[in-house]
């Protein structure tokens, strides 16, 4: 009888370390202080002090990417859904008012192709980088027969701090705020299912020219990676420091959108109303609300339709809060008020 080996089973441990050894400078590019150790170990160590806080809350988030992922098995594009990965998770922190520190991934897959395993973890460590934490480690698990042949999934672990008595949302939102969106880079990572439904049932064909965006492919204008707030965010809320940030609330604009995201962080007696002729609709919506016919509400609810993160000031605030997120290459919009809450806890005007 022959022997049996974990490689026969479709496991190959091989290949997993010389992609453990490939990824070491990628991941080390991205330290940044208070991270101890390297890749390697069995947990991941981070000293808060060394990073400058005093007294911090730590905070953490996870999510994965949904299924963008099959658009970028499907366009053979691996190397911006890590980038999506580390957006998800990170902007889901600053919203809280807190500094991403390190991140950790999961990356499931049916059988380990070392070269896109590189190039997701790539994305994942060009993720970090843009949005200053360190990728301290991660997960690399073989499943065959769990996923079909050449398919994986992802899955993001970040975590941040804030000091004590700075997180957000702010106890002093009060009727007259003003409600700043900042422009996003496309769809981001929600919806996908949606957009693959009108893919799918119009017979369209992700590598046709894309209408909408000259010089691209509709699959390669779709996955256009989630923009990261989180250096102009975070630029904006320490504007003053020590004093109380001139920023009362964030709000990331993911699934749900923009009906079901705003309403998170606001108190229950107010209302965020929305003018939706105040910043444009980027054409890869107009598209999708075209060829789906989908009604105005299923977009404003399913999609960010250009507003990736929205932001709460006082009026007297809003020139400075605008100054520092446009000095850090944010294009912002005044896309609407707080106001007393009626029925609706976000009233959209279209005109």
């Amino acid at each position: 009888m022959t022997a049996t080996t974990y490689k026969d089973a479709g496991v190959n441990i091989d290949a997993g370390n010389a992609l453990v050894e490939r990824i070491k400078p990628v991941a080390r590019a991205t330290r940044r202080p208070g991270h101890l150790g390297d890749l390697g170990g069995f947990g991941a160590i981070f000293d808060p002090r060394q990073a400058g806080y005093t007294d911090p809350l730590l905070v953490s988030t996870t999510d994965g990417v949904g299924t963008k992922v099959y658009i970028a098995q499907w366009m053979g594009i691996h190397n911006t859904i890590g980038i999506d990965l580390v957006a998800m998770c990170v902007n889901d922190l600053i919203v809280q008012g807190a500094e991403p520190l390190y991140f950790l991934d999961y990356f499931a897959t049916s059988q380990l192709e070392v070269g896109v395993a590189e190039a997701i973890i790539k994305g994942i460590a060009k993720g970090c980088t843009g949005a200053g934490c360190s990728l301290a480690g991660g997960e690399t698990a073989e499943m065959p027969g769990m996923y079909p042949p050449g398919c994986y999934d992802l899955a993001g672990f970040a975590v941040g701090a804030v000091e004590r008595g700075r997180v957000l949302p702010s106890g002093d939102i009060e009727e007259g705020d003003v409600v700043l969106g900042l422009a996003s880079s496309g769809v981001h990572s929600n919806g996908f299912s949606l957009v693959r439904h009108i893919m799918d049932t119009r017979e369209l064909d992700y590598k046709e020219k894309a209408p909408f965006a000259r010089g691209y492919t509709l699959g390669e204008a779709l996955l256009v990676p989630t923009r990261i707030y989180v250096k102009s965010c975070l630029a904006a809320i320490r504007l003053d420091a020590p004093k109380p940030s001139p920023v009362k609330a964030l709000a990331h604009i993911t699934g749900g959108g923009l009906l079901e995201n705003i309403p998170r962080v606001l108190p229950a007696h107010l209302a965020a109303e929305i003018r939706l002729d105040s910043w444009p609709l980027p054409p890869v919506f107009e598209w999708l609300k075209e060829k789906g016919e989908i009604p105005s509400q299923e977009m404003w609810r399913t999609f960010n339709c250009g507003i990736g993160m929205m932001l709460v000031t006082a009026p007297t605030n809003v020139t400075k809060v605008e100054t520092a997120l446009k000095a850090n290459g944010e294009t912002v919009y005044a896309i609407g008020r707080i106001i007393k809450r009626g029925k609706e806890a976000v009233n959209i005007r279209e005109a």
